[in-house]
């Protein structure tokens, strides 16, 4: 306790982030995870602000699966996946997700953002360039400062300058290429160009990644995610992802691809190494939702249905939002008081909402972000609708209604 500057400073750039709008707080819920949760004081809330696509995070059937795996295989292993942390249910996961997903192999982690911190490290070095699209997840920035490798960048979805960053990595004679993007980008809900990222990359020999988080178990006709989407089942080198989005809602991430890539990162992929294996019960259960959604598409349906009415009424009320067809649907605000102003309104409304800002995005670009569930019922979401509505209109958004 000798640096009471230390701490001081701290708590100054705390008061800054209030002072400014930029202070994240933290909204308490005391109920499972679903359409409809309870806060800390009580109050029942419609939450239209969780990752929960398919409506499974709290599920009557996820949570029993989750019991059956935890009644066969415990509560833990306490140890990495290599000593003595790997059960049958770990690799019978690793084997549907591969099943699933159109790869030979997959490898699990306790979280995506280790999935993606682990695996450029192990796969490329300084010999190497890494083409990342500028607006790509967090984790993938992070596990590219890691590597070794030439970092370039290229403008979001932009397919010109993606090729003008391949050409300069051609030119600078590096060794291998790849080609990383989100396959759905979280704060904007827009979908890669994957067709045209894998035409690109045959072009110029490079391979190509995807982070699925955001598409897993709804994008595509049957949920496969964005390479289905796009036509390109097959054509993806890297593919990585969660189990805490629409499979599920725990926790847990996976990268997959061909069996020399898995097989190098099961003995190279620090966070693998040196992370206590996945919880079984969680492994049980998404094995029951791969299951699940492999046999109907029903929940994806429902979720596209909901979305498709979503966007449609809240541009008629006459908010902006980025255009598209994904679940996450950004309001526009633009300025972050207003966003979290507009959220703590709806939150005193009846709806869970989180507003977004810098640095999460750009500056002059805050918003809340709706995310849309199979579990909303049409009823929610007009009331949701009303809520919007009148929020808009008490804060002056809405000013010519």
């Amino acid at each position: 306790m000798s640096d009471q500057a230390f701490y001081s400073g701290l708590q100054s750039k705390l008061e800054t982030l209030r002072t400014e709008g930029l202070f994240k707080p933290e909204r308490v819920i005391a109920s499972r995870q679903g359409s409809e949760v309870v806060s800390q004081d009580g109050r029942t809330l419609i939450n239209m602000c969780a990752n929960n696509y398919l409506g499974l995070s709290g599920d009557r059937e996820t949570s029993d699966a989750a019991a059956a795996a935890l009644e066969q295989y415990g509560y833990g292993l306490s140890s990495v996946r290599f000593i003595c942390g790997t059960q049958t249910v770990h690799k019978e996961l690793e084997q549907k997700l591969s099943e699933f997903l159109g790869t030979e192999d997959t490898i699990l982690y306790a979280a995506a953002f280790d999935a993606n911190g682990g695996v450029f490290e192990p796969l490329f070095d300084e010999n190497d360039a890494i083409i990342s699209d500028a607006l790509n997840h967090a984790s993938i920035i992070d596990g590219v400062r890691l590597c070794k490798a030439a970092r370039y960048r290229y403008a979001n979805n932009d397919m010109a300058d993606l090729e003008k960053q391949l050409i300069a990595a051609t030119e600078a004679g590096k060794r291998h290429k790849i080609i990383v993007t989100d396959g759905v980008f979280s704060m904007d809900g827009t979908i890669a160009q994957l067709d045209k990222i894998v035409e690109l990359a045959e072009k110029y020999g490079a391979l190509t990644m995807i982070d699925e988080s955001h598409a897993s178990g709804f994008m595509g006709k049957t949920g496969r995610g964005t390479h289905e989407h796009c036509g390109v089942i097959g054509k993806i080198d890297i593919i990585t992802g969660t189990l805490g989005k629409a499979l599920g809602g725990a926790m847990g991430g996976f990268t997959s691809g061909r069996k020399e890539v898995i097989e190098t990162l099961r003995q190279k992929s620090r966070p693998y190494l040196f992370s206590n294996t996945l919880a079984p019960m969680i492994a049980g259960a998404s094995l029951a939702v791969l299951e699940r959604i492999s046999k109907s598409t029903a929940l994806r349906d429902r979720l596209h249905e909901n979305t498709a009415y979503f966007r449609k009424e809240i541009e008629r009320i006459g908010f902006t939002i980025k255009p598209g067809t994904h679940p996450v649907v950004p309001v526009m605000l633009f300025e972050a008081p207003v966003a979290q102003k507009f959220a703590a309104r709806m939150f005193e409304l009846g709806v869970l909402l989180s507003g977004f800002f810098y640095p999460v995005v750009p500056m002059g670009q805050a918003r809340v972000r709706v995310q849309l569930s199979a579990a909303h019922t049409r009823e929610q979401l007009d009331t949701v609708l009303q809520a919007f509505e009148q929020a808009g209109k008490e804060l002056g958004i809405l000013k010519n209604q």
